[in-house]
């Protein structure tokens, strides 16, 4: 992390968890855990328990996010929910093309962009999550799939409005799997993405974009992976569930 230059953000990703009443009772066991960090912290939640989470967390220094945003801000667009109605609720980020969106949900990078944009136009801050599968590592392209969707997912997005991005780097072979890249392995792709940053906008624009890990990063490995200057926070999904491992994941973030 360089705190000098960017924001460190953890955020939860909960994923399809927790009722809103277990919403609640997580949320009111993490607030005192988490009142003394010194970076963002985040939990995004399913859509029906926003309106809970934006309740419990009044008065905390945590921030409420959704997992997902349509592009169109009403319409025929029957299971989807739009930036308006996030941002009514009080929710300030959303998780976007989420590899899990991607595999079981269609998302492309086309969508991916046009929900980045739409999200950004309502004032909201997006997380866009990119990263390799397996063959595509073990065929040693990893750099050209991450500078793919990149350059997709950001195509038309000022460097204005970049100043409002959070990148998730999330190794699809390390979501859900226990697997973890190596603090190393972390590095140099979070450094390869502000790289490609700085080339599509500048070296200043990179250098101010949060750049999270979100491979099973857990309270075990948060130090170490964090270490690293271009790791900037992480996107954790099981041990977000959790109170004293995301508790203790945000301490690490805080150092």
């Amino acid at each position: 992390m360089n705190k000098a230059l960017r924001k460190a953000v953890i955020a939860g990703n909960w994923k399809m968890n927790k009722t809103p009443s277990e919403a609640k009772a997580l949320l009111n066991e993490i607030a005192p855990l988490v009142k003394d960090a010194d970076c963002e912290v985040v939990a995004c939640v399913p859509y029906v328990d926003l309106t809970t989470a934006v309740e419990a967390v009044k008065g905390t220094n945590i921030k409420i996010g959704a997992e997902n945003a349509h592009w169109e801000e009403k319409g025929a667009f029957t299971g989807e929910i739009s930036t308006g109605m996030l941002k009514e609720v009080g929710v300030e980020y959303v998780v976007l093309g989420h590899s899990e969106r991607r595999q079981y949900f269609g998302e492309t990078d086309e969508t991916v962009n046009k929900r980045t944009k739409a999200v950004l136009k309502a004032g909201l801050k997006p997380i866009v999550c990119v990263g390799e599968l397996l063959w595509e590592r073990e065929c040693n392209i990893t750099e050209e799939v991450i500078a793919r969707q990149i350059k997709l997912d950001f195509y038309d997005v000022t460097a204005e409005d970049m100043k409002n991005v959070v990148i998730a780097y999330e190794p699809v072979w390390a979501i859900g799997t226990g697997k973890t890249a190596t603090a190393d392995q972390a590095e140099e792709v979070c450094a390869f993405i502000r790289a490609t940053l700085a080339k599509l906008y500048s070296k200043e624009v990179a250098d101010g974009v949060t750049i999270q890990y979100g491979g099973s990063m857990n309270d075990g490995n948060a130090a170490e992976l964090l270490s690293k200057e271009d790791v900037d926070g992480g996107l954790i999904g099981g041990a977000s569930l959790v109170a004293e491992k995301f508790a203790a994941i945000v301490s690490a973030a805080s150092k």
